[in-house]
């Protein structure tokens, strides 16, 4: 019986699929394809990633690849050549095993694998080459680009900004360039005008714009502040595009889990200080003597205007989200209410409400919380937990309790009954046993079968690492609390702080109901030095919550204090 055959090609960069090179990868493909015997795969079984980095894992065409090897779909793959499977050696041996694992063979075209240790060696190698391929272009890359910053060629910089399009190389005859859009540029002009002549804010300016009914260039009908402030910073207006503004840096840990993100890159970016820029030259749409006046009417409307605290400003900053909508809470003084004299309430309003960030009209109905109250109940919550050790002990044995006993011995049995069944279950269907209908679902069954037990497997080391690192959680919180027995309540605020955001990992808010998750490290826990922070955890972490009624405004003290909150899973 003919095998099921597929074949997969990538090339790295957007201008290699717009110049449709990934067509000779495909053709010789299908060439070996059939020169093999095999039937023509149809287009559901040729995944193709135009554009696509080969040093990341995560690609549209792959994803959809390993999915169907694993459902069975495909008996062989047809790949070029290793590092278009990927560009780093561990990738590849990721993704070969894989593969084989479930019953594919891979065919690349320059050289056939498995047949022998050298193949394997050789396989290694190019996997190693193909690695530092990738480290030389990039470095080439950078250097590159410095230098033509450095001489004065606008293709470094790709995207154009507001009032400009950017003309790539083979449109301008070999030399890439920005073009002014006379329609852009004269909204640009009056932003520039009304702030260096009329001497307004960027709020005003934001105004005029709706007022006027301009769209911002993604077609936003009310402008975002931060849009119109970069713009009135850009040294491109004035005829000098700015090359080299930030730095990669290595990846910074969040202090909680953004809204609908998804892990797209594996680096930060840092900003450099303007001195360090590389001006290149461009088409300047205003005078350098009103970019300067602007600049220093910016400076004079920032000193003019209230003083912002910079840093840390409210307890339980960066904490807080959105059950409803997903944004986080944010800190807002409410004035309509007295406090002490002339000091303001303040509340955690979350972001959605806000219908000035969502062109006038507000994407969550969650109501405002007062934040004296909230963080009052955060802190009791926190204070109990340190007072109370055993309270993480008894939760987890609760967990436990609820959790069936598992062998693992027998899960490791099961396994390699699974595994045996899998692969006569493939014999067949290579021998005409079984046909395509009656194989793709017996083996789709009995995958399934064992990502279960891999996933048993899985969660019972899990548990058994928790246990482990259980007892040495609970003798660092009670060698903590031991110190910090009589200055709980005495602390100052930024050490009550530091200690929510090192046992407080998110606190949920929804109509009033409040669900605080701790975040219990496995590190000592210590005092943090003046000006310094505790430490945080970097390797397990136990995670566990309290669901209350917290009544909002004047109701909500007296309601948490009458309800006393208890543990859940």
């Amino acid at each position: 019986m003919a095998k099921s055959a597929a074949l997969y090609a990538r090339v790295s960069s957007e201008q290699q699929a717009e110049a449709g090179t990934i067509q000779s990868q495909i053709s010789a493909l299908l060439e070996r394809i059939k020169a093999d015997g095999h039937e023509m795969p149809s287009d559901s079984l040729q995944f193709v990633d135009d554009g696509f980095s080969g040093a990341k894992l995560v690609r549209p065409a792959l994803e959809k690849l390993r999915d169907a090897a694993f459902n069975g779909a495909i008996d062989c793959l047809y790949v070029h050549s290793p590092d278009r499977l990927a560009r780093k050696y561990a990738y590849q041996i990721v993704l070969v095993e894989e593969l084989r694992r479930v019953g594919v063979d891979v065919i690349f075209l320059n050289r056939a694998i498995g047949a022998s240790p050298e193949d394997d060696l050789l396989l290694q190698v190019q996997g190693m080459m193909a690695e530092y391929e990738r480290a030389k272009i990039m470095e080439r890359a950078r250097r590159g680009k410095l230098q033509a910053a450095r001489r004065g060629d606008v293709a470094v910089l790709a995207r154009a900004p507001y009032g400009y399009r950017f003309v790539p190389r083979h449109e301008g005859g070999g030399e890439a360039r920005y073009e002014i859009v006379f329609e852009e540029a004269r909204v640009v002009q009056q932003i520039f005008d009304w702030v260096a002549k009329e001497r307004i804010t960027i709020g005003i300016v934001q105004d005029r714009l709706e007022k006027a009914g301009i769209r911002s260039k993604l077609g936003k009908p009310r402008w975002d502040r931060t849009t119109i402030w970069m713009m009135l910073k850009n040294p491109a207006y004035m005829g000098q595009a700015a090359f080299g503004k930030t730095k990669v840096v290595e990846r910074r840990t969040q202090l909680r889990p953004q809204r609908n993100a998804s892990i797209t890159r594996n680096y930060s970016k840092d900003p450099i200080p303007a001195n360090e820029w590389i001006s290149v030259p461009v088409p300047a749409i205003v005078t350098p003597e009103v970019f300067a006046a602007v600049q220093e009417q910016v400076s004079e409307n920032r000193t003019k205007a209230r003083v912002r605290r910079h840093g840390a400003v409210h307890l339980l900053q960066g904490l807080i989200c959105c059950k409803q909508c997903g944004y986080a809470f944010y800190g807002k003084p409410v004035r309509n209410g007295k406090k002490n004299g002339n000091k303001p309430y303040v509340y955690y309003r979350c972001i959605g409400s806000d219908a000035s960030r969502f062109a006038g009209k507000r994407v969550c109905n969650n109501p405002q919380i007062r934040a004296d109250m909230l963080e009052e109940v955060v802190w009791a919550q926190v204070c109990q937990l340190l007072q109370n050790p055993d309270r993480l002990q008894r939760e987890y044995e609760r967990r436990l309790k609820k959790r069936t006993a598992t062998d693992p011995t027998a899960l490791d049995a099961e396994r390699k009954k699974v595994q045996g069944r899998i692969s006569r279950i493939i014999d067949s269907y290579a021998d005409g046993l079984l046909s395509k209908d009656e194989f793709e679902p017996r083996i789709r069954r009995t995958k399934d079968q064992l990502a279960k037990i891999d996933e048993q497997t899985k969660r019972l080391k899990e548990e058994t690492g928790d246990a482990e690192q259980l007892q040495l959680i609970i003798v660092r919180l009670e060698e903590f609390a031991g110190k910090m027995k009589d200055k709980l309540q005495k602390v100052d605020w930024a050490t009550k702080r530091e200690i929510i955001r090192s046992l407080v990992q998110q606190i949920e808010i929804d109509e009033g109901h409040v669900k605080l998750s701790f975040r219990v490290t496995a590190l000592p826990f210590e005092l943090p030095p003046k000006g310094g922070n505790l430490q945080h955890c970097r390797a397990r972490v136990i995670y566990f919550s309290w669901v209350d009624n917290a009544c909002r405004q004047a109701t909500m003290r007296d309601n948490v204090t009458a309800n006393h909150p208890h543990l859940t899973v």
